[in-house]
């Protein structure tokens, strides 16, 4: 039987296709000044790496990273399931493969029904491939399950943060939650940061009724939001306490437009 193998859709765009110069260019987003601390999800953005993995970097420098992930992240594409998940094979980077765990990815379809197996959601969507790499570089020998969320209604986002706390209840080793997430798109940087800082104010409140009322009356465009409330609900079950920004960017900081910036924030919850 074939292996089923995601290959890399934005190698060469969104950050570099040769293997020596990424992984140079990550370990450099890598800077660990203090003692790495065990968390329960994250928050990372998924721009380009020139302009956000910096705040990547940051957030997986700052975490004891455990062997496995659930990578939580928004559909761009609009191709697919709206709650789609990948429960065999392998995903390729340039700096190899990266493994799915089918058996956590199983565990969360039995848990959670509405969770679907696809793979066409996942082809061309960018937001958990930049994420890989990080975890190549520091924790090479690590499995995850890649989700993707086509849909904005709380309920369904609320049910399965709920399922994934019951699932990762009874695992045997540490699972990391990462909502792979930029920010407010295509605003000015005043509003940007404005807008943003309400929507982190709920993330750090671990919040994340409030984080979903605060995106839609403010109409602020994290494209995240979905896996982010999933990841804050689940940690809440986990027994969470605190979360922390540990950094805060937009896109003017490197573009110098001010004008028309997206926020990159990135958010570890313990």
């Amino acid at each position: 039987m074939t292996e089923i193998v995601r290959h890399a859709a934005v190698a060469g765009r969104f950050y570099p296709r040769d293997p020596d110069v990424l992984l140079a260019e990550v370990n450099s987003y890598l800077s660990r000044g203090e003692e790495d601390a065990t968390a329960i999800g994250c928050v990372a953005p998924h721009a380009g790496y020139i302009y956000s993995g910096h705040v990547a970097g940051a957030v997986y420098a700052k975490v004891d990273l455990p062997q496995h992930y659930i990578v939580l992240c928004p559909n761009h594409t609009g191709m697919g399931q709206p709650l789609a998940i990948m429960s065999k094979g392998t995903w390729q980077t340039p700096m190899g493969p990266a493994r799915i765990d089918s058996d956590l990815a199983e565990a969360l379809k039995q848990q959670f029904s509405l969770l679907i197996e696809d793979r066409e959601a996942h082809r061309s969507e960018h937001a958990v491939e930049v994420q890989l790499p990080f975890l190549q570089a520091r924790r090479p020998d690590f499995t995850f399950v890649p989700i993707a969320l086509g849909t904005g209604k709380f309920e369904i986002l609320e049910a399965l943060g709920e399922a994934m706390a019951e699932v990762l209840k009874t695992q045997p080793e540490p699972i990391l939650m990462i909502a792979s997430s930029d920010m407010n798109h295509y605003e000015s940087e005043f509003v940007t940061r404005v807008k943003d800082h309400k929507a982190i104010e709920r993330i750090l409140a671990l919040d994340p009724r409030e984080l979903f009322d605060v995106v839609m009356k403010e109409n602020i465009s994290m494209c995240g939001f979905g896996p982010t409330v999933a990841m804050l609900t689940a940690a809440r079950r986990l027994g969470a306490t605190n979360a922390e920004l540990v950094r805060y960017a937009t896109s003017g900081d490197v573009s110098g437009d001010r004008e028309m910036v997206v926020g990159y924030a990135g958010i570890v919850v313990r």
